[in-house]
């Protein structure tokens, strides 16, 4: 069951985002077409009045702006160990990296990369929780569920080509 309520469409230089909001925050932030993308969703449309997701509009725009975003509060919904992920991601830097090897570590999942990067691929909040930096063990560009091309526009963005 979703917990979502309340959607927007939201333009980006790399193509429109819908932003999805939960009683608590922000829940989903999906390119047209990406993988894990939900399609269609049954919500209302935001008037341009609900703050949390006006927050989101200001944070990718601040984010494109080269601008560290001021995030809305966050609300993905996943596994305890998604979370957790989620979380670790949270903690990269703009313009830094991690390998999925990396994170598992960190996670206390030494050996866990594999089940790190799928929960990394399922990250429901593409960009804010940014998943694009985690790189493979020798740097190279990996999976990305927005598409490799995303990826690599959005590590050049933050001062890293890849």
């Amino acid at each position: 069951m979703s917990h979502h309520l309340l959607q927007a469409r939201l333009p980006t230089p790399l193509g429109p985002l819908t932003a999805a909001r939960s009683a608590r925050g922000l829940s989903g932030l999906w390119f047209d077409g990406q993988k894990h993308h939900p399609g269609p969703l049954a919500l209302p449309l935001d008037d341009g009045r609900d703050e949390v997701l006006a927050a989101t509009a200001r944070a990718l725009a601040d984010y494109f702006a080269g601008r560290p975003p001021e995030l809305p509060p966050l609300d993905p919904a996943g596994t305890e160990f998604q979370c957790q992920v989620w979380a670790a991601l949270l903690r990269i830097p703009r313009g830094g990296h991690a390998s999925y090897g990396t994170l598992a570590a960190e996670l206390g999942r030494a050996g866990g990369a594999r089940a790190l990067g799928a929960a990394v691929g399922r990250n429901p909040i593409s960009i804010l929780i940014p998943c694009h930096r985690v790189l493979g063990a020798d740097g190279g560009l990996t999976g990305y569920a927005g598409g490799l091309a995303r990826k690599q526009a959005l590590l050049a963005l933050e001062g890293r080509g890849a």
